[in-house]
């Protein structure tokens, strides 16, 4: 070998250091809908994502949930993928379990307008205590 030669070391190069394709998507990422199928017929909708994690505005420490969502579409379905990315958008946010819960939920009837909306989000233990936040929505005129 050669002086001018420099073995592989496995370090990403510059170039492959950038942001990679799911961080673009990640920050790119906005909820969006398509039609839904049966309007008219009430059913339920149970999406879990169980690998929600968020920084602590007060310590930097991260926080990990399952985000339970069960909802009666009206109008339209929210699309999964969109749904994940949107989710994993929060990754890096320092921001508390209340607001958190809240944000997702407020981002979540502004883009699909559901008929009803309850959102769970319950997070891992940290210092022996566990929380669990729940949000109801309603959509006017639907009753309790």
């Amino acid at each position: 070998m050669h002086d001018s030669q420099t073995p592989s070391t496995g370090t990403p190069s510059a170039e492959s250091s950038s942001m990679k394709y799911g961080e673009r998507e990640i920050q790119e990422g906005q909820l969006i809908t398509f039609p839904n199928p049966r309007p008219g017929r009430r059913y339920e909708i149970r999406v879990t994502l169980p690998e929600f994690t968020c920084k602590c505005p007060f310590s930097g420490y991260p926080d990990f949930a399952t985000i339970h969502l069960l909802y009666v579409p009206d109008e339209t379905v929210v699309e999964l993928k969109a749904l994940k990315l949107y989710v994993n958008g929060y990754r890096d946010r320092y921001i508390s379990h209340e607001e958190s819960a809240n944000q997702i939920l407020d981002d979540f009837v502004a883009a699909c307008d559901p008929l009803e909306v309850t959102l769970r989000a319950d997070f891992l233990p940290r210092g022996n205590v566990h929380t669990e936040i729940e949000i109801r929505h309603v959509k006017d005129g639907q009753g309790t």
